[in-house]
């Protein structure tokens, strides 16, 4: 079953983020979530340009620790069995739905617009990206971050390695990168 692609997010994750945290996220998240290697630049459109490189790309819908239908890297939406998607399609997928995670964020913790707060802001969309918006904008972790207690609540991170109530290793040293990304320049 091929489903049309969606199409491309109104705004581009470089305009939100920035572009040390926007191809911070083009490729952390395709190696956290399908285990691919990918090069992000920044195409000539100003749109971020995700290139893969080695590793398999999840290009039909698979069901993935914790039994959610999954396809590309680690996208849940709209994922149907037997769902086919195109690796231009799975490009298209990662930066909607980094999009859609980083505006949320954004919005809910202010502070991350200041300048500077590059690696902070890749860290926090990253961790979005796997726990959803909800959850990082109710966190101790934003609160920190509102606060700006930088170092506090990139240290919140290391709690959130648990799936399906147990904790996951691949959960812990993700959480572990992200605390390492939000960690610079502090």
């Amino acid at each position: 079953m091929t489903e049309k692609t969606p199409p491309p997010p109104r705004k581009s994750l470089i305009a939100i983020v920035g572009v040390i945290a926007a191809i911070g996220l083009g490729t952390s998240i395709p190696r956290d979530e399908s285990g691919r290697t990918v090069e992000a630049r920044v195409a000539p459109s100003g749109k971020l340009q995700v290139d893969h490189k080695a590793g398999s790309q999840h290009l039909t819908a698979y069901r993935d620790i914790v039994g959610v239908l999954t396809i590309c890297d680690g996208d849940t939406a709209n994922v149907k069995p037997g769902l086919v998607e195109t690796p231009e399609g799975c490009s298209r997928r990662l930066e909607r739905q980094l999009v859609e995670h980083a505006e949320p964020v954004m919005a809910c913790i202010p502070t991350l617009r200041e300048p500077g707060r590059d690696y902070q802001r890749w860290a926090v969309v990253s961790f979005a990206y796997n726990v959803g918006t909800d959850a990082v904008c109710k966190s101790t972790l934003a609160r920190f971050m509102k606060a700006r207690e930088w170092k506090r609540g990139c240290d919140e991170l290391l709690r959130w390695d648990r799936a399906g109530g147990k904790q996951v290793r691949g959960l812990t040293l993700r959480r572990q990168r992200e605390r390492a990304i939000c960690l610079r320049g502090l």
